[in-house]
């Protein structure tokens, strides 16, 4: 195991930058996820920590040790790719086997190795089957096995799942966090997908444009976005222009067109100032929906449904506020509510997020974390 640093890490491609002054921490033993759409930059860091990119600018560390001149062979690193990389004409013990081939590992202590990974996968016994006699899911288990059984000081894992099938992914993914568990390698993972980042990660890195926007724990990227661009994109969620009206150490005070006045507390609303303009953010799904009055502790406001995107134990529902539009998310018991249909949607305060107003980029701005 060992500790990867970033420290203002920029990779330029002639006139593009791909990634700039990128400043992040993959602590030893962690799982941690570069998130965010393509062109993001995330694989381009995963290539430059691998050592198959150089930084134009910065330093890469792992295990306190600088290696942007050390070439890929020697920076014992384990690769696992999207579409597995396996040699077709190897067995699935030869398979796993290379990188020890390649170390000079004897080969008995090789075969017990490769044993070793095989069981780690449970995948045990295939060793003299060939790749196009497994499955997706079991070939990608393989890679993983190769990737691992070199004892590698960092896992580095580049859309692994994507191939796969939406139940088969699901699986794979409870099983790929349970071996990195089992095994307790640094472990760096890229992917687009949402639901994947949440729920494998220790920590998330959520990138936009080369840029670090946010760096976290799941639940606090997901609950306290840091920008626009991390609450639009981990998520469904709503966001409402407000402005400040009163504030200290404790309370931020809201004024918004949709629901009225609102109190949040400062930590829900760190970015912001004394006074002036803000977006409210408010996860789909803490919108409540009702026919009844709210329920205490809630602002609320009268809301008209105009779609609804049925999804068996839940529905979106997308809503009309006034001149505001909104989506919220809900468990249903039988029937969801029709289109047309007049509800009261309400909230609790300490629930939302408040933001400075996007920049003319469209974004709040990175934190610099």
């Amino acid at each position: 195991m060992a500790r990867v640093e970033l420290q203002s890490v920029t990779k330029s491609f002639g006139q593009i930058t791909a990634v700039k002054k990128a400043d992040v921490v993959f602590e030893e033993g962690s799982f941690t996820t570069l998130l965010g759409p393509s062109g993001c930059g995330k694989t381009t860091i995963l290539r430059m920590i691998a050592g198959l990119e150089a930084p134009s600018a910065g330093d890469i560390l792992i295990g306190g040790r600088r290696i942007n001149d050390l070439p890929i062979h020697k920076r014992n690193l384990g690769l696992v790719f999207q579409n597995y990389a396996l040699f077709p004409h190897k067995t699935i013990g030869q398979n796993i086997a290379f990188g020890l081939k390649y170390r000079g590992v004897p080969k008995a202590e090789a075969r017990d190795k490769v044993r070793q990974a095989l069981e780690i996968v449970r995948l045990p016994g295939v060793e003299d089957r060939y790749p196009t006699q497994l499955s997706g899911g079991q070939q990608q288990r393989i890679a993983l096995a190769r990737a691992i059984v070199i004892e590698p000081d960092v896992l580095l894992l580049d859309e692994p799942l994507s191939a796969l099938d939406a139940n088969l992914r699901e699986e794979m993914r409870v099983e790929l966090k349970s071996i990195q568990h089992r095994i307790g390698v640094t472990s760096i993972f890229v992917t687009h997908d949402q639901s994947e980042a949440l729920a494998m990660s220790d920590r998330i890195v959520v990138m936009s444009a080369g840029e670090v926007q946010q760096e976290g724990a799941p639940e606090e990227v997901y609950n306290t976005p840091a920008t626009e661009f991390v609450a639009r994109f981990l998520g469904a969620a709503n966001l409402f222009d407000a402005r400040v009206t009163a504030a200290d150490d404790r309370l931020v005070e809201l004024e918004t067109a949709a629901f009225g006045r609102l109190t949040l507390p400062r930590d829900r609303a760190a970015r912001l100032g004394d006074a002036g303009p803000a977006r409210l953010v408010v996860r789909a799904e803490k919108l409540a929906l009702s026919e009844a009055a709210a329920p205490p502790g809630t602002v609320s406001a009268a809301a008209t449904v105009a779609a609804v995107d049925y999804q068996g134990q839940l529905a979106r529902y997308f809503l009309q506020i006034g001149d505001s539009q909104a989506q919220a998310i809900q468990m249903i018991d039988g029937r969801p509510y029709p289109e047309g249909a007049e509800v009261t949607v309400s909230l609790r305060p300490e629930d939302c997020t408040a933001l400075p107003p996007a920049s003319p980029d469209g974004e709040s701005g990175p934190t610099g974390r």
